[in-house]
């Protein structure tokens, strides 16, 4: 019997809320259905069904505040599981297409011909995130993060207060983080380009 009517809108508002209590009684009641419907996708991998359980509940609770209670918590938990699995899926299949064209192509590059891509690579798509911040977070992100200067220096400089060159700094480096989580699969693919 399905628990959904008022024990699951409960559990789900509470959990908006930030309850930790919620959040536990979701997990006891849908972690073990989630690993078996993980299991089947992913043919027995017992291993992966564990990461991605865990993961998925992680971001159920990052995303608490945009639930809608109206939904069932295992509609959310299934979709997050299952988008998870097929990114998985994806990145190691893309390894998977890098490894083989490295071994095809016998590329022997030693360590340091590596760093030097790998850094070149880096350098230009981190210099375009930091062309997209805002100009007063970017003047500031560049003067702690290239120019070297301290946080009280920075506050200094622009006549600000120290907390407001935290904060801003905080906010960029946020934006930097999910870009560069966005974008992992596009900058393994620059990486191959710039290897063939």
């Amino acid at each position: 019997m399905l628990l959904r009517p008022k024990d699951e809108i409960h559990d789900l508002m509470d959990l908006r809320n930030g309850s930790s209590k919620a959040f536990e009684k979701i997990y006891y009641r849908y972690s073990g259905k989630l690993y078996n419907f993980i299991m089947t996708l992913s043919h027995g991998d017992k291993y992966l069904a564990e990461e991605i359980v865990q993961d998925a509940f992680i971001k159920l609770w990052e995303v608490r505040e945009q639930i809608h209670p109206e939904k069932s918590v295992y509609f959310y938990l299934s979709t997050i599981a299952k988008n998870m699995l097929i990114n998985k899926y994806q990145r190691q299949t893309i390894e998977f297409a890098y490894q083989k064209m490295l071994s095809e192509n016998q590329i022997n590059l030693d360590n340091s011909t590596e760093e030097a891509l790998n850094r070149k690579w880096l350098d230009e798509f981190f210099d375009e995130l930091i062309e997209q911040l805002p100009p007063s977070r970017k003047e500031i992100f560049i003067l702690r993060k290239k120019e070297g200067f301290t946080n009280k220096q920075i506050a200094k400089i622009l006549n600000i207060s120290v907390s407001t060159v935290e904060t801003q700094l905080s906010l960029a480096m946020k934006f930097i983080r999910k870009e560069f989580q966005k974008n992992r699969d596009k900058l393994l693919f620059l990486f191959i380009a710039l290897l063939i």
